[in-house]
């Protein structure tokens, strides 16, 4: 009886793009000068292995590039070739055609046919090139290693210290564009010799499971908040059995809630490793040479938050080879060393992870950016502080770029960076010494799914303020609160005068405080713009399961999502962000 093999195609590409992810970054971390023989050897492994398993599965595209890539890979690992720049440069290329091959089969993408016969026809001239010389080594085939590289004598592998030939340049690479996560789960630990350390211990789960799981868990969580509304009038002496069993089920409900989001949480190295890739190429077309180094790849996010921050971390890695690290010979003259260093790292700090792009370029030229706003008829002055001016440059359409180029120069990038971590709820802030470098430092929420917040009243409505807006809360003096023509109302508070923003004319609702002295201001902040928002009352601090309006009504200005409250009324979570995008903190006024 026949066995219909269609049923593990998905199992197939899957493990392809994660073998395809590992020999990515094997390539990237060899060292021309003293290649690891290990490294070898997993990368000639993976290439055996794709090629094996394609050929089960009777996909020949897929087995005819990998098997002259296993060719050239096995002259180099015995010794009869050796590994320059070009070769690496060849099994690259060899990669991406591979990836678009497996596009083809899994999603029926177009398949450059030309590039895929041309990248095969250049791997085969560097493999005869190796094999004519001597006697004769021949194609690798499955069942002439057998051990896989695991048992090669020690007296066959190459000196690791012997120094190679000058390398021959090799053809530009067109930069990397921003792509969206290749797999909905993150590629395996590798260990040492290049097998799935973690095959054993992990499963595979369609992301559409977990997101039921967490939509699940939500409701049970609005549940026993419900419950516990319920029981917190009860007499402990009367019901002390269902006052301890609300309260047992609450901490529960937090335990069971905090492992299924752990579930969705993705390590940055999934968003990390992409980028080694993109830095090798980019510095090679500008003649730059440059060290990327990474910290805190462990370090989780939530899997909506891992897909969206690959774009603006893109633009940032981009902007810093492009125009913070300066080329070699400047790079000389000021006393630096040739290779610039590009530092990407992530940390939790809270209930946040901090994202930190560093590099030790040229730095913001201050007076620059000025003179730019200035001819862009933007109101700039010299008394502005430094946070002031390099805030300009993530202004729409705003670049100090002298040329336009592929890479970069048409004031897009920084403009959607911002805008992009402003709708994750994120913020940026940017650092810079003029000789020195450059830090740009995001902060962003571990999660959207739920998230802390302060609930106010505002007339018979209730509203959420995300807490990580919040910066304050109190009832202003008469005094304080001043009328500025154009400008509506303002409040001063510690020298410093922030517009009053009142709710109940946003949403149009019938208010219980006639002025803003015998109500509650809440001030809120974005980066450098604050806001006093005007409510009723401050009713508490809540941990709130956030629901998609959109989804269930439709989009409604000023507000980002909604919740369910204990009582089991639907309550609106304001747009903090969108309200402090459309104001000004007038400071000095």
């Amino acid at each position: 009886m026949a066995i219909d093999t269609s049923q593990f195609f998905q199992i197939f590409f899957d493990e392809t793009e994660e073998l395809l992810q590992q020999l990515e970054a094997l390539l990237l971390d060899l060292d021309m000068q003293a290649p690891d023989v290990e490294s070898l050897h997993a990368i000639f492994r993976i290439a055996h292995s794709i090629k094996g398993n394609a050929a089960t599965f009777g996909f020949s595209d897929l087995t005819d590039i990998t098997h002259v890539m296993e060719s050239l890979l096995d002259e180099i690992r015995h010794g009869h070739l050796r590994l320059t720049e070009l070769h690496r440069h060849l099994m690259l290329e060899a990669k991406d055609v591979l990836k678009m091959q497996l596009d083809g089969l899994q999603h029926g993408l177009a398949v450059d046919a030309e590039r895929v016969l041309q990248v095969r026809e250049m791997l085969e001239a560097q493999w005869k090139q190796a094999s004519q010389p001597g006697a004769a080594a021949a194609p690798a085939e499955e069942d002439e290693d057998l051990g896989f590289g695991f048992f090669e004598p020690l007296e066959e592998l190459p000196a690791a210290a012997e120094a190679a030939p000058p390398l021959p340049p090799a053809p530009a690479a067109q930069p990397v564009a921003p792509c969206a996560p290749e797999s909905s789960t993150p590629s395996p630990k590798r260990d040492s010799n290049g097998s799935h350390g973690l095959e054993a211990s992990t499963i595979r789960v369609n992301i559409d499971k977990v997101d039921q799981l967490i939509n699940l868990v939500g409701e049970l969580v609005i549940t026993q908040a419900m419950i516990s509304a319920c029981g917190k009038d009860l007499d402990p002496s009367v019901h002390d059995k269902l006052v301890h069993g609300i309260e047992q089920l609450s901490r529960n409900t937090r335990d069971l809630q905090d492992s299924v989001m752990s579930i969705r949480m993705m390590p940055m190295d999934f968003v990390f490793s992409r980028f080694p890739r993109l830095v090798h190429e980019l510095s090679s077309k500008l003649g730059k040479r440059v060290e990327f180094v990474t910290e805190g790849g462990a370090t989780e996010l939530d899997k909506g938050l891992i897909e969206k921050i690959v774009d603006p971390l893109t633009h940032l890695v981009r902007n810093s080879v492009d125009h913070g690290i300066e080329a070699p010979l400047q790079r000389q003259q000021s006393g630096k060393s040739e290779a610039g260093l590009l530092r990407l790292s992530a940390t939790h700090q809270g209930s946040h992870i901090v994202i930190e792009v560093v590099d030790d370029g040229a730095g913001l030229d201050r007076a620059k950016i000025l003179r730019k706003a200035a001819a862009s008829g933007l109101a700039v002055s010299n008394e502005m502080s430094d946070q002031e001016v390099w805030q300009l440059i993530c202004l729409p359409g705003f670049s100090t770029a002298e040329t336009v180029t592929d890479v970069s120069g048409r004031g897009v990038g920084m403009d959607v960076v911002r805008r992009n971590i402003t709708s994750l709820g994120g913020t940026l802030d940017i650092s810079s010494s003029l000789g020195q470098g450059t830090r740009i430092t995001i902060s962003l929420p571990l999660t959207l799914a739920i998230l802390d917040g302060i609930s106010v009243r505002v007339g018979s409505e209730i509203y959420i303020l995300p807490l990580s807006y919040v910066v304050e809360s109190f009832q202003p003096a008469q005094a304080d609160l001043r009328h500025i023509s154009g400008q509506g109302m303002v409040i001063r508070v510690r020298g410093e005068y922030l517009p009053v923003l009142a709710l109940h004319e946003l949403f149009g609702i019938q208010p219980r405080s006639q002025e803003p002295s015998s109500g509650i201001l809440v001030v809120v902040q974005m980066e450098s713009r604050k806001a006093a928002l005007w409510i009723d009352e401050v009713i508490g601090q809540h941990q709130i399961v956030v629901k998609n309006l959109e989804t269930h009504y439709r989009k409604v200005p000023n507000i980002s999502g909604a919740t369910i409250l204990w009582d089991g009324s639907v309550s609106l979570i304001v747009d903090v962000a969108h309200l402090l995008g459309q104001q000004r903190s007038l400071a000095g006024a």
